[in-house]
């Protein structure tokens, strides 16, 4: 799966911005899909994963409530919506595909997803 992340920018605190990433390659649909981010001196850290099937959603605390995540399967994309950012929500942003087709399972951390777009970055004025 090769994956395309855009939408970054900069954007004032508590506004919102909308990330998206196109897929192409393998069957897009099998996948479980997920967005991570990454922050200058910081470890790259989960954000938000969808199923490939179902529409299951699970999120890092420090989102909930705030982002969004969903994927169109006909369009082989999937998107991070986000809204009331802050300060901290300045990264670069990954989206990340399963490692493993048509596996059950939430995925929180990035050994489980070998297919990465190259990231985009958000940055958030305080």
């Amino acid at each position: 799966v090769q994956l395309q992340a855009s939408g970054g920018g900069l954007v004032q605190a508590g506004g919102s911005l909308r990330l998206s990433c196109a897929a192409s390659g393998r069957t897009f649909s099998y996948y479980n899909m997920g967005w991570f981010r990454q922050a200058p001196g910081k470890e790259r850290e989960f954000v938000a994963w969808i199923s490939w099937i179902g529409g299951l959603t699970n999120y890092a605390e420090a989102v909930k409530g705030r982002f969004t995540i969903s994927r169109d399967n006909a369009k082989n994309m999937v998107s991070l919506q986000m809204n009331s950012l802050k300060s901290e929500d300045t990264a670069v942003y990954y989206c990340a595909a399963d490692r493993i087709a048509r596996r059950v399972a939430v995925l929180t951390i990035k050994e489980e997803y070998d297919y990465w777009g190259q990231g985009t970055l958000v940055t958030v004025s305080s």
